[in-house]
């Protein structure tokens, strides 16, 4: 068994099947993030330990 797998079933031990079943049904029913949100953080993951970088809108 993966640990991947060992984690799922744990927290399907701890969490129960129903509890889990309204996660995944919040989770689906999200809308889809929006292209600024993308782009922010894409900015944050990629640069972890530095700053970000201002958008090219705001740099001037």
């Amino acid at each position: 068994m993966s640990y991947a797998d060992e984690m799922r079933e744990r927290h399907r031990q701890l969490l129960g099947d129903d509890v889990i079943e309204h996660i995944r049904a919040v989770v689906a029913a999200a809308p889809p993030p929006s292209p600024e949100l993308i782009d922010q953080l894409r900015r944050v993951f990629s640069r972890p330990a530095g700053e970000i970088p201002a958008p090219a809108a705001q740099a001037a």
